[in-house]
């Protein structure tokens, strides 16, 4: 019951902030008093520093050395000052910025760095480093994939709908998986993981977003594409946060979300599908 309860609570917040059934509620009461990507940016936000008090958590910074007190300050800086005010309103033409580049190979060494050299991770400035690039760089990019607009009022649907092809995904491999699944993917990191749930994931996934992709047209992108990019993307999210706390000796990264541990366990395929999904809405302009 704690852990259905929990799961329902996530999803209606999720839902609110993502969907313009959130300001629509708020204003019902007190017109005009909220817009819907206030509470995106409010959700997001609030995802960005509980995810990196919970990596803070996780990887046991030294309670003496100086790492710990930066990690906020700079993640507030490269949040706000790198993404939020430059990528809120990005119109997702074909033109990299140095600053996306860097990024993206950023959050590429620290998936190999963390696999390969684990090591790396035990000193507090190869955590504070990791921190900020697990935490402030995926969800600085999850500000730049909705459209809105404050003069119309409006809000677009591509974060809700990435949420609902990444619980899609989970949901269709994990079960999946439970009644064919013979061929393990990785027995050391995540055990229950085989083969056969992850390619019945991306065969549900995708047709999700082909319906999807029908039904809503307006929106960036091929949604066919993005819910295969997430069902391939989205397992190696969760493996990435498995590995986390495999090397740090953790079972959950936190309990804030009740009978679901915490923020980086429900959205650890959040992180890595978001940049995938931004790098995806900006080539698709060359086709």
């Amino acid at each position: 019951m704690l852990r259905l309860f929990g799961g329902l609570l996530y999803g209606l917040v999720v839902v609110l902030c993502t969907t313009s059934l959130g300001a629509e509620f708020i204003n019902g009461f007190s017109p005009g008093l909220v817009q819907q990507q206030n509470l995106y940016y409010g959700l997001i936000t609030f995802f960005l520093f509980m995810g990196a008090w919970e990596c803070v958590r996780m990887m046991k910074f030294d309670p003496k050395g100086w790492e710990k007190w930066v990690v906020f300050p700079l993640i507030l800086f490269v949040f706000y000052q790198l993404f939020s005010k430059r990528y809120f309103n990005h119109g997702f033409y074909f033109n990299f910025n140095l600053s996306e580049i860097l990024a993206i190979v950023l959050i590429i060494i620290a998936v190999v760095t963390l696999f390969r050299f684990p090591k790396e991770l035990y000193y507090d400035s190869g955590k504070l480093i990791f921190t900020v690039i697990y935490t402030a760089l995926p969800f600085g990019f999850a500000l730049g994939l909705p459209k809105f607009s404050t003069i119309e009022h409006t809000f677009t649907l591509e974060v809700f709908f990435l949420f609902v092809l990444i619980w899609s995904s989970d949901s269709f491999a994990y079960f999946t998986g439970k009644f064919l699944g013979k061929h393990k993917m990785a027995p050391k990191i995540s055990p229950k993981k085989t083969w056969e749930g992850f390619a019945g994931g991306v065969f549900f996934t995708i047709i999700l977003g082909y319906f999807i992709e029908l039904n809503y047209p307006d929106l960036r992108g091929n949604y066919i594409i993005v819910g295969f990019l997430v069902s391939v993307f989205g397992p190696l999210g969760d493996l990435v946060e498995s590995q986390l706390k495999r090397t740090f000796g953790v079972k959950d990264s936190g309990n804030v979300i009740p009978g679901h541990g915490g923020i980086l366990d429900r959205l650890d395929s959040f992180i890595i599908c978001v940049p995938v999904v931004y790098l995806y809405f900006i080539l698709e302009k060359l086709i």
